[in-house]
């Protein structure tokens, strides 16, 4: 699909700040548009749907590929990283699931992006399992100073990943070899931005920001959906148990009013809880 599409990239609009100028101008669809061009493009490989697609994303890609300045790559190579992405996320997006494209696509945008730093980093083979992986793009931010890690640090950030201490030391003393002074020194060029310029919350990323208003809303409509799958008596006592604004009904409270005992109220209970549960799973 790449080769057929045209959209502007860094290197045919002169300066990267032109690029970013370019995409930033470029009106962001409705749900409804998206869609319509999500379908002409599923059911009849309709290019110009999909150019569309992806020409509305391009700002998102910027704004992704902003939160690794940090690996001294060049931001508009990032971004053509990233741009491979949103073309790979557009080409297996499917409207009919409930999910907006700018959700779908962090995932596909962000892993190409890695992939492009991980092969490109100074040091040979710096990451190259799972677990390097995830301590190669998360250690940085875990760390609340630019001091080395000591015992009880090392113990906290392997438990919250996932790994195991000494890889968390090896890792450690790999990115140390590339470390960038925070604030650009008095000789610097006056044109290179240093980290401080563009360090930023990660929270605040405007992707992770939609990313995080999206599943709420996945989460609270596939709730509704949820209960509306459940009889009268399972969905009433669920909303009793669990959802009450005040104080949540017991199980002998509801046995007494249902005219059954204080287990089947819970058996009821336990079943409709899984119902729910198979539901919900498939918007995680």
């Amino acid at each position: 699909m790449s080769h057929t599409l045209s959209f502007p990239v860094p290197s045919s609009v002169g300066s990267l700040d032109q690029y970013i100028q370019s995409v930033n101008r470029i009106p962001l669809l409705t749900e409804k548009e998206e869609s319509d061009l999500a379908h002409d493009f599923r059911e009849n490989e309709d290019l110009d749907a999909a150019r569309k697609l992806v020409m509305s994303h391009l700002r998102l890609v910027v704004a992704i590929a902003r939160g690794y300045l940090g690996y001294g790559l060049p931001h508009a190579d990032l971004i053509q990283e990233g741009n491979v992405g949103l073309m790979k996320a557009v080409k297996r997006f499917d409207p009919d699931r409930g999910v907006r494209l700018v959700s779908f696509a962090i995932h596909w945008i962000k892993a190409e992006i890695h992939e492009y730093i991980v092969k490109n980093w100074r040091l040979v083979k710096i990451a190259t399992t799972k677990a390097q992986r995830k301590l190669f793009f998360n250690l940085r931010s875990m760390k609340s100073s630019s001091n080395t890690l000591q015992g009880d640090d090392v113990m906290a950030v392997a438990q919250h990943l996932g790994v195991k201490p000494e890889e968390v030391r090896e890792m450690e003393t790999r990115l140390s070899g590339q470390d960038v002074a925070l604030e650009a020194g008095p000789d610097d060029d006056e044109e290179r931005f240093a980290p401080i310029a563009y360090l930023a919350d990660p929270h605040a990323e405007p992707s992770e920001v939609l990313a995080q208003r999206q599943y709420a809303r996945l989460q609270d409509e596939g709730l509704h959906e949820a209960l509306a799958m459940l009889d009268d008596r399972s969905r009433m006592i669920v909303q009793r148990r669990w959802l009450a604004e005040g104080d949540a009904a017991t199980l002998h409270e509801l046995a007494a009013e249902y005219g059954v005992s204080a287990e089947r109220i819970r058996q009821i209970e336990a079943k409709a809880m899984q119902k729910m549960r198979n539901q919900l799973a498939a918007l995680a």
